[in-house]
């Protein structure tokens, strides 16, 4: 039999420990598996703007399962059908984006959480129980997971006080794209009004009690948002930074 593994991230959460990571989106084993090997705390693949579907995050998952990193998993959208697959596959952190209300966030809670609790579909033979080889999966898999919703639009900044009053929400992540195109400035991530809407998110939701994330690829924004109190924070896009050393080579 085997135990049912540890989420070191969502245990960083709850010890409100500064988590580095990057955005993955590259549909390649050996770029996920060169990535988990640099030393980041978290990696995440995204589904939701990139070439990646379930069934391309499987292989890289498996790719950097030897590497002390943690996986999160961004589904398409809050489909709770798609959030089942990737749990199924191993996904034991998974980022929701766009929930704009506590009604999506409970709706998010749900899709992660086995019944009467929630709605996530029962299945013995997976890779998240180690094909049907760690006793007790069922009862005791939420206490591994991590739920993480993702706030980026001008309803879900009014709304993050009930957003993170939802019980099993672990964190919340504050989307700096679609926030800049909500307020007006879109392809704009670093204009200093959504820079200021970042760290006033940042803020709110760590005085609300909950862990907050932020993207940012402007390095000084990056340190402003963990000044503000943001524990887990990337700083850098897999593809972006291909881009920017090949380029700078050339």
């Amino acid at each position: 039999m085997t135990a049912l593994p540890k989420n070191r991230f969502k245990a960083g959460l709850a010890e409100g420990r500064l988590q580095r990571g990057v955005w993955s989106t590259i549909n390649d084993t050996l770029v996920a598996e060169l990535t988990a090997s640099l030393g980041y705390d978290w990696m995440l693949f995204d589904t939701e703007h990139s070439a990646l579907d379930a069934l391309a995050v499987l292989p890289l998952m498996q790719a950097v399962a030897p590497y002390p990193v943690s996986p999160i998993v961004r589904p398409g959208s809050l489909d709770p059908a798609e959030i089942k697959k990737m749990l199924d596959l191993g996904a034991q952190s998974i980022l929701v984006p766009m929930v704009n209300s506590a009604e999506e966030a409970a709706l998010a809670v749900a899709a992660v959480t086995y019944p009467p609790a929630g709605i996530r579909g029962v299945s013995g033979l997976t890779r998240a129980t180690r094909f049907a080889s760690v006793p007790g999966y069922h009862k005791a898999a939420r206490e591994e997971i991590a739920l993480l919703v993702q706030v980026e639009t001008a309803a879900a900044l009014d709304a993050i006080e009930e957003i993170a009053a939802v019980p099993g929400v672990d964190g919340i992540f504050v989307g700096p794209a679609d926030l800049a195109a909500a307020l007006g400035h879109v392809g704009e991530p670093s204009h200093p009004e959504v820079v200021a809407a970042m760290l006033g998110a940042v803020r709110r939701i760590v005085a609300a009690g909950r862990p907050a994330g932020v993207l940012s690829l402007d390095q000084a924004v990056t340190v402003q948002v963990i000044e503000a109190g943001a524990t887990f924070v990337a700083a850098d896009v897999d593809m972006a930074a291909m881009k920017r050393g090949l380029s700078e080579r050339l």
